[in-house]
């Protein structure tokens, strides 16, 4: 099994010297002006299409929200064509200084999937509470790989068809699936001091009518996926199983906008218990960290900055079901590992870690920017004394950003990201992180 571990560190390092340099140096301050200056006053798509009916820019009172619907069009192998409709509903609370938002999406596929998802992040009067949500209900099917960031290299597939020697391509060693998936994970944190809170929350994830496509009982004929395997030797089902757990966090919190920050830090920190009273089969601990910053590169241009993102998912092995475990874009927000599909990497414990340059295109009024990113995602496979880092997977890619409400600083967002064999398309409201 090759994990490439000295090139894989040699890249992490890289990368996590830029994520974590809190200063960034600067050569020129007039190198950086490429967008609106002071002089140069901020537009947004709705004054763009008044000015060109020759009519005066619309004035919004300060307590209006900002609503953005976008149509959901795609295709891809695991779904067929997805139709649907996404949006985002940015606002303040009565007293708040900080916008609040409602995200979600309607979805449906040819293959007969539904997707419906939720999300919530609000701050109440003077900023003095904030909730967090992730609601979702999925009629779906996804392909898995097994375990670890060199999955499926080395996976129990690739022992099963001896081609452990052999040039194969990812697609062979595939292990689909369908199933139902319900989350309902909310949380709500209390300001203990400025930009500082702390809370509690009730986090449930539940995986029903699980059909492990890929995998076969027959004597002479036996073919056992990573799932099957996983859940049989630590005791869960294979057909259906939960997470119940209590959460506890503390959150800091100084950006200046949640949409789309120019300035500030958010870092979390939360500890998730899925005791057996609360109807689990066992005990379970998961652990969280997640740390956000964003570094202007310009004092006349906020628009210029760089931002990071660096997120770790620790849980012991053998304490929670196979499904349930840490996996790619399963966030919040669904929005990691650009480049690569929704669950394409799994384990007990996984970092991810991702750098973004963001930058205005427009000469004037700051319609159109773009962002340049890359990340790298490492998770871990005890059974095949694979750990952390040692595999480390890279993504990269560029995207356009459209101003469609200033005041609450809404983008649309189109990205392209790619991988290892891999490749995404995203069209989103807001930004990623």
């Amino acid at each position: 099994m090759r994990h490439n571990s000295g090139k894989n560190s040699r890249w992490l390092i890289a990368m996590l010297a830029l994520a974590f340099a809190v200063q960034v140096p600067i050569f020129s301050q007039d190198l950086l002006l490429l967008g609106p200056a002071a002089d140069c006053p901020q537009k947004d798509l709705a004054d763009v299409i008044r000015g060109s009916l020759h009519k005066p820019p619309k004035v919004k009172p300060e307590s209006a929200g900002s609503l953005l619907i976008v149509p959901v069009i795609g295709s891809n192998p695991a779904t067929g064509f997805v139709f649907g409709i996404g949006g985002q509903y940015a606002f303040k609370m009565k007293g708040s200084s900080l916008y609040s938002n409602f995200s979600g999406s309607a979805q449906y596929t040819t293959k007969n999937q539904m997707i419906f998802m939720l999300k919530n992040s609000i701050y109440t009067k003077n900023n003095g509470i904030f909730l967090s949500g992730d609601w979702r209900y999925l009629i779906y099917s996804q392909s898995t790989y097994g375990l670890g960031t060199t999955a499926p290299e080395g996976g129990i597939l690739d022992y099963q068809y001896s081609l452990g020697g052999a040039e194969t391509a990812d697609d062979s060693l595939i292990q689909p699936m369908k199933f139902n998936f319900a989350r309902f994970h909310q949380s709500v944190s209390f300001k203990i001091v400025e930009g500082f809170y702390a809370g509690v929350g009730y986090y449930f994830d539940s995986y029903s009518k699980i059909d492990d496509q890929k995998l076969s009982l027959v004597p002479g004929d036996t073919v056992l996926t990573s799932h099957y395997a996983y859940n049989t030797y630590y005791g869960f089902s294979t057909t259906k199983y939960f997470s119940s757990a209590l959460n506890v966090n503390v959150v800091y919190d100084t950006r200046d906008n949640m949409l789309n920050a120019y300035k500030g830090i958010y870092a979390m920190a939360s500890w998730r218990g899925a005791f057996e009273f609360l109807g689990n089969d066992k005990a379970a601990n998961f652990f969280q960290v997640e740390w956000r910053s964003f570094h202007s590169l310009s004092e006349t241009n906020q628009r210029h900055l760089l931002s990071f993102w660096v997120m770790g998912n620790f849980s012991p092995v053998g304490q929670f079901p196979y499904m349930i475990l840490p996996a790619t874009a399963y966030d919040q927000r669904g929005r990691a590992g650009r480049g690569y599909t929704q669950g394409r990497f799994r384990g007990a414990n996984m970092v991810y870690g991702e750098a973004e340059y963001r930058f205005p295109i427009s000469k004037c009024g700051g319609i159109l920017g773009g962002v340049l990113f890359m990340n790298a995602t490492t998770a871990d496979n005890k059974a095949l004394s694979l750990n952390l880092f040692e595999s480390i997977k890279p993504g990269y890619g560029a995207g356009l950003r459209i101003m469609v409400d200033k005041r609450s600083r809404t983008n649309l967002a189109v990205d392209v990201g790619f991988g290892q064999k891999s490749f995404g398309f995203y069209l989103a409201a807001s930004e990623t992180f």
